[in-house]
């Protein structure tokens, strides 16, 4: 048929990926920049085939499919969702190692195209190796597990669905509101079936990324609403940074005063250095942003999902009449805490509100713009404290964090997750850009800190990454050290060594348990419990096993050296350190995480009676 070409479903997909483009702000560039895959029996005849027939199409290869998909979100996040990478995978194992990756992505908002493997479409050599045996259908496998974790779902059992599949999940994948994970499950024996399929499904598509303008009426009430305010305060979440609003936001703070506090997505949102930057916001926030969010009367809500601990679980705006302005392009988020909705797009509604609110004189008191550069200023001092050398003690996490940050140059990237750095690095890190600050914390996933800083990486043109985690996570996913090398794509690996769940350890304790099975330790024989001597891990030696460079460092001195070293050097560096726990507090905040009602151990009744009063402070918003 002139014009149709034949070609199995797999060398179709493939040909496909490499034709879909997008364009934001008047510049296109391909969407799809490759595909990490592991191969089995599920995939290798079919997508395996495919890109090796098709040569072009960059194939990675990854140690672990959980590894891939955080590699490829972080692409994703780091090019601000404006990029995107596949995963492939067998059928089996291999498909549900990457739900825990799919379920951080779609949480995250960040776009990944999954392929998993399928059983056969056709049934007739059921079950095949590695297939779940349903006894109510023979219609499901799984990659039905994905369904939840997905934005979008599909299964192709025909090739010819292909033609409406692809393009409805290029739709979701290229949607600022509705993006995350979108997998579809390619049953082995189709991936290699052949179909004439329409040359016109393999022409050059541009999805355009389109700047939603903000309601009139919505708008006309938002400036109203911060007309009448008198303390109002902006949470610039993830969503500044997709749309590229950061100059867009420093001049609506320049022109009314307005202060602002950064959730995680949102950190770099302004520089750290900002006059009215009052830093990290809610259960990790600091002392100037939290202070100054309890008694704001107009919350400004940019670009944020308004998570537990961006609200301290609804603990940290307690004024009595307080109000919310939500600006976001995904309407579920624009009306939580029963705020004015405005959907729209960050860069545009903050242009049109501030030349509104230019035109009508707005600005806030002098009085207010005075409290809260005080509290920055005592802020910047604690900061200060924190980062500062402890005498005759060993280093602690906030004095590792100072070395790094004051290590790290204009055009480097941060990378971490899990545990306490998180919390630490939102309140202390100071950022001067928001590429340069990159946490994986709407999952919290342990063991995305190597994988995300290899996708990170792959997005870079200049500068270094540099991965903070600690060594839970470290020993639950490392593999990708191996990735990082064979790609010759350097990272900086900045292990702090707490013997274990360091975090959770203290979260135990704080809640009147005593760390229980938090603790790398041996198991005594008398005792039968974890109560040994601690497990001594080799961290560095572990790491030069694989290829990298391993280096321990236990003083400030040595710590400076070693990162002056791995800049230096041309392949992965991993620096061991050895520290004790966390030793940063929190700032007028809470987080609510239930303690036992009933307990025979003191320690637990005392945090239950101090449970019992902070969850009296919770605010009802309706959402």
């Amino acid at each position: 048929m002139g014009n149709s070409i034949r070609l199995t479903t797999a060398q179709a997909i493939v040909r496909f990926l490499k034709a879909q483009w997008v364009e934001f702000d008047d510049l296109s560039h391909p969407f799809f920049a490759g595909m990490f895959g592991i191969f089995g029996h599920g995939n290798v005849a079919g997508i395996g085939q495919a890109l090796e027939q098709d040569g072009e199409f960059t194939h990675y290869l990854p140690r672990n499919e959980q590894g891939m998909v955080h590699i490829a979100a972080a692409f994703a996040k780091q090019h601000r969702r404006l990029k995107a990478l596949v995963c492939t995978s067998s059928v089996g194992p291999g498909a549900t190692n990457m739900v825990t990756g799919a379920a951080g992505a779609t949480i995250n908002r960040v776009p990944v195209l999954l392929l998993p493997g399928d059983i056969f479409a056709n049934r007739s050599v059921a079950p095949v190796l590695q297939q779940l045996e349903h006894p109510q259908s023979q219609d499901i496998s799984v990659n039905d597990t994905f369904k939840p974790v997905s934005r979008y779902w599909d299964r192709i059992n025909r090739p010819e669905q292909i033609l409406t599949a692809f393009p409805a999940a290029m739709r979701v994948l290229t949607s600022p509101a509705d993006t995350g994970a979108v997998t579809i499950a390619l049953p082995q024996d189709v991936q290699a079936e052949a179909f004439d399929f329409p040359q016109q499904f393999f022409e050059k598509r541009i999805y355009l990324i389109a700047r939603r303008e903000p309601d009139e009426a919505a708008l006309t009430r938002a400036v109203e609403l911060i007309m009448q305010s008198n303390r109002p305060l902006v949470v610039a979440g993830g969503g500044v940074l997709y749309s590229r609003a950061e100059d867009a936001l420093a001049q609506f703070c320049a022109a009314t005063g307005i202060p602002i506090g950064e959730t995680q997505a949102g950190k770099g949102s302004l520089p750290w250095n900002h006059r009215q930057n009052l830093g990290a916001v809610g259960a990790t926030g600091t002392l100037a942003a939290n202070q100054t969010a309890l008694e704001a009367d107009l919350v400004i809500c940019l670009g944020t999902r308004l998570s537990d601990f961006t609200t301290a679980s609804k603990t940290q705006f307690q004024h009595p009449d307080v109000k919310f302005i939500n600006i976001n392009v995904n309407d579920a988020d624009a009306y939580k805490h029963s705020a004015l909705a405005v959907v729209a797009d960050a860069k545009v509604t903050l242009a049109s509100m501030r030349e509104r609110l230019v035109e009508r004189g707005y600005h806030v008191s002098k009085s207010y713009a005075e409290s809260c550069g005080s509290l920055k200023s005592q802020w910047d001092q604690e900061v200060a404290r924190i980062y500062a050398p402890q005498e005759d003690q060993q280093l602690t996490q906030g004095e590792v964090i100072g070395l790094v940050n004051d290590f790290m140059l204009e055009n480097d990237t941060v990378v971490a997750a899990a545990g306490s750095l998180p919390g630490d690095m939102h309140k202390l890190w100071r950022v001067e850009n928001g590429d340069q600050y990159h946490m994986e914390y709407g999952y919290s996933c342990m063991g995305y800190e190597i994988a995300g800083g290899l996708g990170a990486i792959l997005a870079k043109d200049e500068g270094e990454v540099i991965v903070m985690m600690g060594d839970g996570s470290y020993l639950m996913m490392h593999t990708e050290l191996v990735t990082s090398i064979q790609e010759h794509k350097k990272l900086i690996v900045v292990l702090l060594d707490n013997h274990g769940f360091g975090s959770i350890n203290g979260l135990s304790k704080s809640l009147g348990s005593l760390g229980f099975g938090n603790q790398y330790r041996m198991r005594d024989p008398r005792t039968k419990k974890y109560t040994g001597d601690f497990i001594k891990i080799d961290f560095a030696q572990n790491a030069a096993s694989l290829g990298a460079v391993g280096i321990k460092a236990n003083t400030r001195e040595e710590i400076m050296a070693a990162l002056e070293q791995a800049r230096s050097n041309e392949q992965l560096t991993l620096i061991h350190i050895d520290i004790g726990p966390s030793d940063v507090p929190g700032y007028d905040t809470w987080w609510e995480v239930p303690v036992a009602e009933v307990s025979g151990m003191p320690s637990v009744k005392k945090a239950r009676a101090e449970y019992d009063k902070n969850i009296q402070k919770k605010r009802q918003f309706n959402s």
